[in-house]
């Protein structure tokens, strides 16, 4: 496997909305496209810029998959769907540990089933619960933290 984890470079912006739209739409299948196209101009515009956003590149150097971070919480992870359940997000996970240290926090919507149990199985614990999501939405979230 030629993949390496790389900083966010602009160049990648494209690449990484689309990542995000294509995995939103499978894995969020709780929102609306209505929703979908709220979350995405919150995506295209403004929250790539507001983390830290490390990249995890195939052997040709196309973004597969991404983590957003602020600080020691992940504030988005998302994975072309094409390589859902190889590892990325794992090593994206991983390679934040190195960086941060293993006290990592994460918001998951409760109806993403998928990611709920993703973090779970990473090691993430429930400590909390909001009935709204970030931008005031009825969309439950699940507050997560890693015991390592």
């Amino acid at each position: 496997m030629d993949n390496k984890i790389v900083s966010y470079e602009q160049n990648y912006h494209e690449k990484l909305v689309d990542i995000w739209y294509r995995a939103v739409v499978l894995t969020h299948t709780f929102l609306s496209e209505k929703d979908i196209q709220f979350y995405h101009h919150i995506v295209q515009n403004e929250a790539l810029h507001e983390v830290e956003i490390w990249v995890e590149v195939n052997g040709n150097n196309e973004p597969i998959g991404f983590i957003g971070l602020n600080g020691t919480k992940i504030e988005m992870l998302f994975i072309d769907p094409d390589y859902h359940g190889q590892g990325t997000g794992s090593r994206l996970i991983k390679n934040t540990e190195k960086l941060k240290g293993s006290h990592l926090k994460v918001d998951v919507n409760e109806q993403n089933e998928g990611a709920c149990a993703f973090y779970k199985r990473y090691g993430f614990v429930q400590t909390g619960r909001s009935e709204l999501d970030g931008t005031g939405r009825p969309f439950p979230l699940l507050h997560l933290e890693l015991k390592s």
